[in-house]
């Protein structure tokens, strides 16, 4: 209801770049790619990034290393690296890479985020984080054109769980939004099927849906309450 009511303005806002500020970050959306703003999940998503504690440094001194799957404008990359995180972003849209890659200049990021295009976790063969983040398509099916690979899978979710502990530290954490309006249920059962704890960090009630950023990690030992 909210989104038919908003829908003539949200359509001349989608058609066209649109600048935002987000948590402090600027950013520019292009046509195609889900505004964080609007759609709420990616500004939730960077909320809970930037809310979330940060892990220790390395011995070494490096500092901890996030990847955001999903990345669509790449605010929450921006967001983690904002907070001190070396950040690896991948988005299977091109036009997506190319908003994110617009805003990692636009923020001067170049040194902290790396912006890759490919099917989830192939870009990032070998290499393991300290956070992922995911900002998932919550809806079943094909989808029916560019616009739409963010709204809508067949197997995002069953891929993404079984591959998330090949590039997850051991004691890493994935935090992953999703609204009611999609299958929850089945993203906690994927997740927990694949050996992962779950977790509820924080949860926004906006009336039509409700938004909640989920916690899951390999190990039991989470302060969030279980789900």
């Amino acid at each position: 209801m909210w989104l038919h009511l908003r829908r003539p303005t949200l359509l001349r806002q989608l058609r066209r770049p649109t600048l935002r500020r987000v948590y402090g970050v600027p950013i520019v959306v292009l046509p195609e790619v889900h505004d964080p703003v609007v759609f709420r999940t990616g500004k939730f998503l960077a909320r809970a990034v930037s809310e979330a504690p940060m892990p220790a440094a390395t011995e070494g001194g490096e500092p901890p290393f996030a990847l955001d799957m999903g990345t669509g404008s790449g605010i929450a990359a921006l967001v983690a690296a904002r907070r001190g995180y070396r950040v690896i972003a991948v988005d299977i849209s091109p036009v997506a890479v190319r908003c994110a890659r617009a805003n990692v200049l636009i923020n001067d990021a170049q040194n902290t985020v790396r912006i890759l295009q490919g099917d989830l976790f192939a870009p990032v063969h070998g290499k393991q984080f300290d956070l992922v983040t995911f900002n998932p398509p919550f809806f079943r099916g094909e989808p029916r054109n560019q616009g739409d690979i963010g709204w809508r899978s067949t197997d995002v979710i069953e891929r993404f769980a079984a591959g998330l502990s090949s590039v997850l530290r051991p004691d890493g954490r994935a935090l992953i939004v999703f609204s009611s309006d999609g299958d929850a249920s089945g993203l906690l059962s994927t997740l927990q099927q694949n050996g992962f704890t779950v977790g509820v960090l924080m949860q926004h009630n906006l009336g039509n849906e409700v938004l909640t950023v989920y916690t899951a990690r390999r190990h039991t030992n989470i302060r969030e309450r279980p789900s």
